[in-house]
């Protein structure tokens, strides 16, 4: 017999001991906040239900039950108002998954919270003033805005705040809502609203009467006299016989009918119209269908894949671009869907969804979902909801999926795990979804598989070590060959004026031989906008934004200069700021001037640009994705959005147009992501054919990276960086964390990152780089200074460390000048 659980011993054997209930609320609290369980909701309470409950003096929040205990606490704890679930929402694997998040990046559960629940379930507090009953219903006393005001609460009895401001048509209305408040008329109270709302639709049923088939025929055989309702009456029972529910809308437009007719059926009993709740995301028949044959060398991957997983749980796979690693993961998935287990499918950005999704949909049907945030807030929760119960096998998704609230997890594949954009930046947590999924699956005894062309250091490192299992696919699927690389030096050609050329007379001269075999190309500029910036041609000067200390990049479209970092938009400078002179000259070029001149250079071909700019809407990446893929653009010219993992059949040239930007950057990382990108990208050539080929452009030809990525050779290139990260104590070497100051006035951010780094004691002083500015020194108008803490890798000392971090920011925000600078803590850094 199964031991009782803990809710219920709490509700039997306990019951005359107060109940406690810990619960998350959405706030960035140090510790989760305790409060009583009336006894009324002992027998409601669960674990992973939500309630609400108050915190301060009015402010209410939908929060998340962690534990039910019987320990009294030091104060005096506030009673919940009520339960708003009937069923756990979030599972205890969550729950502890949440717990090891903050635990691990220096956060707080509710800041885990608010980015792991949809928005819907996260109730809004909102403020209503409602009238006291005890004054009586004289206001002849009232001045003119408060007499109208009380006068609408005598006739609503409780108003929103947004009500009250249009009947005073947005007069001083906070002014006068104290104004009543201090006189007792009113009070103030904060309620939850709930966000989520089910989708309703109307079905169209056959009223009991004439479910017997003689009545029936006596209604058609002359009951029922009015044409266009006989009509409509018919189209049902013909729609009836293929379909068990069907909606108004639906049978209206089989019959070619108004409202009318239909109105009139119902009114006179033979039909019937009820309102019920369906869902907003539509799925076909789920299935597991194969229809492809696996390669000799494949095949030996994906045996090897199995052992591995005997020795560990996470297995690195390194298969070169277009070597089919998506079929071992089809062929994975079905072993985890027939052995009854869910499967998470991890990708780096929302863009790569729409080409994968279609590819599990054709072998899984309607058990594969989809998670990210473009996703409206109610469909959110519904895909949250076919997850907990099970209804959906394969979840894909951005790094966000891995929140979700899985019963049986079985495998979680990490496409791409090299990609930087698997780290949460901000708000906190600022988690890596790679090596949280690591820690996700463990509490399944789930397995993961990381795939990538081009393996993070830290995978491969690990991977080498024994710590993964390790798995190579060297060559690609059927015919493709890997792209030859040609490396066209910019010194000579750009010698005249190095800012007006973006594509070289080879590069131009290679596009135009490709597009006269109906073949395609992609080029990569890793800058959006025209002109990354603009300056005087006579003293030098560059419009900056207001907030940053960055500069303004300039978009022709829109003939704007915007900021990439605070998103401010500024009206085109004429006239230079700095000496008076009205000419301007562009400097680097941008994804848009790209596309403009590739629309004079080839008139006739289809041009699209893949950049943020570009793309937006949930629908978006993958409409511009299938037009590629149907041949409907020639030229696909973008930021990194075009590097990550899309195939494409019928790219014969990949253009890399400014080499220099990727290799020469002030990053320990740089020279890795380099050589990930240059590579990626490159990887998009040639896939079905062994044609494929790379032209790059740079003024330094020479570079070590070029010579990897042209042979692409990624152990020579790993081995060589292993040494120069080991020589400099960098990770995989030694775990890395920032701790990021701000404020807006410079004095103080620099003050408090030097009390800190006091505070943090010699013994860490010493594993410090910096205080230092930022290599950003001002964002939105707030100063910047950081510390960089090299950690050996040691649980222990790793461990010291963080308690040491936190604990000195509560020491130097003693100094109450101090007090409101923003400490941001960032663990395992990517940049």
């Amino acid at each position: 017999m199964a031991a009782p659980s803990q809710e219920s011993l709490f509700r039997t054997e306990n019951s005359d001991i107060p109940l406690l209930a810990e619960v998350i609320i959405p706030v960035a609290l140090p510790q989760n906040y305790t409060w009583s369980v009336p006894a009324s909701m002992r027998d409601q309470v669960q674990i992973g239900i939500r309630v609400e409950v108050n915190l301060g003096a009015r402010r209410r929040y939908a929060g998340i039950i962690k534990r039910l205990h019987t320990d009294k606490p030091d104060f005096k704890p506030k009673p919940i108002i009520q339960v708003l679930d009937d069923h756990p929402i979030v599972t205890e694997t969550q729950l502890i998954f949440w717990t090891w998040i903050a635990q691990y990046y220096l956060c707080t559960e509710g800041e885990v919270m608010s980015a792991a629940l949809p928005t819907n379930f996260k109730l809004s507090s909102e403020t209503w003033l409602r009238l006291l009953p005890t004054y009586g219903e004289d206001f002849t006393a009232l001045e003119d805005a408060e007499y109208l005001l009380a006068e609408a609460l005598s006739i609503k009895k409780q108003l929103r705040i947004s009500e009250a401001q249009l009947i005073l048509q947005n007069k001083q209305v906070y002014s006068i809502i104290h104004r009543l408040v201090e006189l007792g008329i009113a009070e103030l109270v904060e309620s939850l609203q709930e966000k989520y709302a089910s989708r309703l639709d109307t079905f169209i049923s056959l009223h009991p009467t004439y479910q017997d088939e003689t009545t029936l025929a006596d209604l058609l055989n002359g009951g029922l006299r009015a044409p266009k309702q006989l009509e409509l009456l018919l189209a049902y029972l013909d729609l009836k016989k293929d379909n068990d529910f069907i909606t108004r809308a639906t049978l209206l437009k089989r019959a070619s009918s108004t409202a009318a007719p239909l109105q009139a059926l119902i009114e006179k009993e033979i039909l019937i119209a009820e309102k019920r709740s369906v869902g907003r995301i539509t799925r076909p028949e789920a299935f597991v269908k194969l229809d492809f044959t696996l390669s000799s060398y494949q095949e030996t991957a994906l045996q090897s894949i199995r052992s591995q997983w005997n020795q560990q749980d996470v297995c690195l796979i390194r298969g070169v671009t277009g070597s089919g690693k998506t079929h071992l993961y089809i062929q994975l998935i079905a072993d985890a869907i027939q052995q009854g287990r869910q499967v998470l499918y991890l990708l780096p950005e929302i863009a790569l969804t729409s080409q994968i999704i279609r590819r599990l949909q054709q072998h899984f049907g309607g058990g594969v979902g989809v998670y990210h945030s473009r996703f409206s807030g109610n469909e959110r929760v519904e895909i949250w909801n076919e997850v907990r119960s099970g209804k959906i096998r394969v979840m894909l998704g951005a790094r966000s999926a891995l929140f979700l609230p899985f019963t049986d997890l079985g495998l979680i594949i990490c496409d791409e795990e090299h990609d930087a954009s698997y780290k949460q930046q901000d708000p906190a947590p600022r988690y890596h979804a790679r090596d949280a999924a690591i820690y996700f699956a463990a509490r399944y005894q789930a397995k993961v598989l990381l795939g990538s062309a081009t393996p993070s250091l830290e995978s491969f490192y690990h991977a080498q070590q024994g710590k993964y299992g390790y798995v190579e696919l060297t060559q690609r699927f059927g015919a493709g060959e890997l792209p030859s690389l040609q490396v066209i030096d910019t010194r000579a050609i750009l010698k005249e004026d190095r800012t007006r050329v973006s594509m070289t007379p080879p590069l131009m001269k290679r596009m135009e031989e490709v597009l006269a075999q109906k073949r395609q190309i992609i080029l990569f500029q890793n800058r959006r906008g025209y002109s990354p910036y603009q300056l005087c041609i006579l003293c030098g000067w560059i419009p900056q934004c207001e907030h940053c200390d960055v500069s303004l990049t300039y978009h022709k479209k829109s003939n704007q200069l915007r900021c990439h970092y605070c998103g401010s938009s500024y009206p085109l400078v004429q006239r230079c700021h700095a000496c008076g002179h009205d000419q301007f000259g562009q400097r680097s070029f941008g994804t848009e001037r790209i596309e403009e001149q590739l629309q004079l250079h080839f008139p006739k071909a289809r041009i699209a640009r893949m950049d943020v700019d570009t793309v937006k809407g949930k629908q978006a990446h993958d409409q511009l994705i299938q037009q590629f893929e149907t041949g409907e653009v020639d030229i696909l010219v973008g930021t990194q959005m075009v590097v990550k993992g899309l195939d494409f059949d019928r790219v014969d040239l990949v253009g890399i147009l400014d080499a220099d930007g990727l290799m020469h950057f002030a990053d320990f990382r740089a020279s890795e992501r380099a050589f990930q990108l240059m590579e990626q990208v490159s990887g998009r050539a040639g896939r079905k054919q062994a044609n494929g080929q790379v032209l790059v452009q740079t003024s330094d030809p020479e570079h070590s990276i070029l010579k990897w990525v042209a042979a692409h050779d990624y152990i020579g290139f790993y081995e060589a960086e292993l040494k120069k990260r080991q020589a400099f104590g960098y990770p995989p070497f030694s775990r890395m964390i920032r701790v990021l100051f701000r404020y807006k006035q410079q004095s103080v951010v620099e003050q408090a990152a030097q009390a800190w780094a006091k505070a943090m004691g010699a013994t860490w002083q010493a594993r410090m780089i910096g205080p230092a500015e930022s290599m950003i020194a001002r964002i939105r108008d707030q100063y910047r200074m950081e510390v960089w803490l090299k950690l050996p890798r040691s649980a222990k000392s790793i461990a010291e460390a963080k308690g040491k971090i936190i604990s000195s920011i509560y020491q130097f925000r003693k100094e109450k000048s101090l007090a409101r600078v923003d400490v941001v803590i960032d663990v395992d850094p990517v940049s």
